[in-house]
């Protein structure tokens, strides 16, 4: 049996609860819009071959520009195009890590089920 002035499992303290979460909940898409634009401006780096070959990717892995160093093209098409990949791996790793540093700060102190 339910104790009186339980309802349904619900009394105050738990609505209280809930309205708290709700208004963390809040703060955290407000944050993670915030954060979406901060991504989109972000500048990411990859290098490859010492700097020859250069990526520059958002946070949001979205390509913005290449790099390459003339005096990689004598390195020939297949090197130069192994440098280029090996640059976006980078670029798309260092945003990656970048994102998901930025997503716990945005969730941290937050007792969010899952995370």
């Amino acid at each position: 049996m339910a104790e009186k002035g339980q309802g349904f499992g619900f009394g105050l303290g738990k609505m209280k609860e809930l309205a708290e979460a709700f208004k963390k909940a809040q703060q955290v898409q407000e944050g993670a819009k915030r954060l979406q634009e901060e991504l989109e401006q972000m500048e990411i780096l990859g290098e490859s071959g010492g700097g020859l070959i250069k990526v520059v990717v958002t946070g949001n892995q979205e390509p913005k520009r290449v790099e390459i160093d003339p005096s990689a093209l004598a390195e020939g098409a297949e090197v130069l195009s192994d440098l280029v990949a090996a640059a976006m791996k980078d670029a798309y790793k260092k945003s990656t890590e970048t994102m998901r540093e930025r997503m716990e700060d945005l969730t941290s102190g937050l007792e969010l089920p899952g995370m």
